[in-house]
C-alpha cells in the first residue's frame, strides 16, 4: 500500500501549473496495475516507448530505485520510476494517462523528481526519451539539455525505429 508523502513540497521547477487535488504517494508492487493502467494510456506503441509489466516488476526491487504514483481522488493519473546511484539521478520512466496530459501532472512529477535529487543532495540527474516525444518541451522548460543521441534505440511495433534523446542538468 502506498501513503501520501507528508514531506514539503519542493519548489516548483518554474512549471508555473499545479494539478488541484494532486497527491504524489511512494509507490509499490501493489501499484503495478494502476502503472500498467497509466503506461497503456500514455504511450502509443508505435514508438516503442513502453515499458512491460515484467520490466516494471524487475527494476521496482533494485537498489535506489523508487516509484511515485500522481493520483486525483484516488485515480491514478501519472507516475514516475526513478533510479538514484553514485550521486545522481535518472528519470527512468514518466507517464501521464492521455486525458490528463498538458495538466500540470508531468510538471508536478519532474519538479519532484528534481526536489528529491536536491533533498538527497544529488549533484546531477539525467534522463532519456525519444526524439519527436512532446515530453522534450517539458524536460527543456525543467532546464534539461540535449547532451547525446542514441540511435534507434526505440522500436515501435511495425519496426520503425526511433532516436533516444539522452538530456541532463545539474541540481542547483
Amino acid at each position: 500500500m502506498s501513503r501520501t508523502d507528508s514531506r514539503p513540497r519542493p519548489k516548483a521547477g518554474n512549471s508555473g501549473k499545479t494539478t488541484p487535488g494532486l497527491s504524489i504517494a511512494c509507490g509499490s508492487w501493489d501499484e503495478l496495475d494502476a502503472v500498467m493502467e497509466v503506461m497503456s494510456s500514455a504511450f502509443d506503441p508505435r514508438f516503442g516507448e513502453a515499458w512491460t509489466r515484467a520490466q516494471c516488476a524487475g527494476i521496482l526491487p533494485m537498489f535506489g530505485v523508487r516509484l511515485l504514483l500522481a493520483s486525483q481522488a484516488g485515480r491514478p493519473l501519472g507516475f514516475s520510476l526513478v533510479r538514484s546511484v553514485a550521486g545522481e539521478s535518472e528519470l527512468l520512466l514518466l507517464a501521464v494517462r492521455g486525458d490528463a496530459q498538458r495538466q500540470g501532472v508531468g510538471a508536478e512529477l519532474v519538479d519532484r523528481f528534481l526536489g528529491d535529487a536536491r533533498t538527497e543532495g544529488l549533484a546531477r540527474v539525467h534522463l532519456e526519451v525519444r526524439d519527436g516525444n512532446p515530453a522534450v518541451q517539458l524536460y527543456r522548460h525543467h532546464e534539461f539539455a540535449v547532451e547525446g543521441r542514441r540511435s534507434n534505440y526505440y522500436r515501435g511495433t511495425d519496426g520503425t525505429q526511433f532516436d533516444a534523446l539522452t538530456m541532463a542538468r545539474a541540481v542547483d
